[in-house]
C-alpha cells in the first residue's frame, strides 16, 4: 500500500468495525501520515474518549516515528492517560509503503478507567500483561502537542528556563529534536521563544547537541 487513500474505504470500515465490536469505551483512529501532521486524523470512532475529531493531529508517538527515532513504531497493549486523567489501554499499528516509510496508522484506545475502579476481582483482568506506562499526548491541535513536548523535555532537564545554563538548553533542544518537535510548523520559533534565545542560537545549540550531547538522554 502506497497511501492510506488507496484503501480508505476499507480502512474506514475497519475503524468502524473495531469500535462497534468493543463499544463506546473504545476509540479507534485512522491516521493518514502523508497529510500535514496538523491534520492526520481521517477517520475516528468514539472520539469522546480523547476529545479528538477528523482533521486533528497525531500524537507525540507518531511524530517520533516520522522523525526516524523508531524503526518499528508498532506498540501493543500499552497504558497511557488522557489530559483529564482517564486510563487507556492502547495499541498503535503503522502501515508502511514499499520503501518501508510509514504512511498511515490505526490506533485503538480502550478506556479502562471504570474497570480500574471496579472490584478487586476485576483488577487482575484489566492489568494482566500490560506493558509499562507510555507517555502519549492526545491533543486537538499541534500547538498543544508542542506544549506537551516542551513540558516533558523541561521535566527531564529538571530546571525552569530562568535557571538553565547553556548546556541545559542544549540538552533540552536535543530532547525536543529526538521527539520530533521541529517537524511541527513553527516549532523552532516557539521553542526559541520559550528558551529566550535567538533563532540563530537555537540552530547552533541544536548542532552542538547532535555533535556532543545527543546520545546522553536520560530515561
Amino acid at each position: 500500500m502506497e497511501s492510506v487513500r488507496d484503501e480508505l474505504v476499507f480502512l474506514t470500515e475497519l475503524t468502524r468495525g473495531i469500535a462497534a465490536q468493543f463499544g463506546e469505551s473504545c476509540e479507534v483512529v485512522l491516521h493518514d501520515l502523508s497529510r500535514p501532521y496538523e491534520s492526520t486524523i481521517v477517520a475516528i470512532e468514539n472520539g469522546h474518549i480523547t476529545g479528538r475529531k477528523v482533521g486533528d493531529p497525531g500524537t507525540n508517538l507518531g511524530l517520533e516515528l516520522l522523525r526516524g527515532n523508531q524503526v518499528n513504531g508498532n506498540k501493543f497493549n500499552y497504558v497511557t492517560q488522557t489530559k483529564d486523567g482517564r486510563l487507556l489501554r492502547s495499541t498503535s499499528i503503522y502501515m508502511n509503503n514499499a520503501e518501508g516509510k510509514p504512511v498511515g496508522a490505526i490506533c485503538i484506545n480502550f478506556d479502562i478507567t471504570a474497570l480500574m475502579m471496579a472490584e478487586k476481582t476485576l483488577h487482575g483482568m484489566t492489568m494482566t500483561s500490560l506493558q509499562p506506562e507510555v507517555r502519549e499526548s492526545f491533543v486537538t491541535n499541534v500547538s498543544e502537542l508542542l506544549d506537551a513536548l516542551i513540558q516533558e523535555a523541561q521535566e527531564q532537564v529538571g530546571k525552569p528556563v530562568a535557571h538553565m545554563t547553556k548546556e541545559d538548553k542544549i540538552k533540552m533542544i536535543a530532547l525536543l529534536d529526538r521527539k520530533g518537535a521541529f517537524l511541527i510548523k513553527k516549532g523552532g520559533e516557539k521553542i526559541s521563544a520559550y528558551l529566550n534565545i535567538s533563532k540563530y542560537s537555537l540552530y547552533s545549540y541544536m548542532e552542538e547537541g547532535k555533535n556532543g550531547n545527543e546520545g546522553s538522554e536520560e530515561g
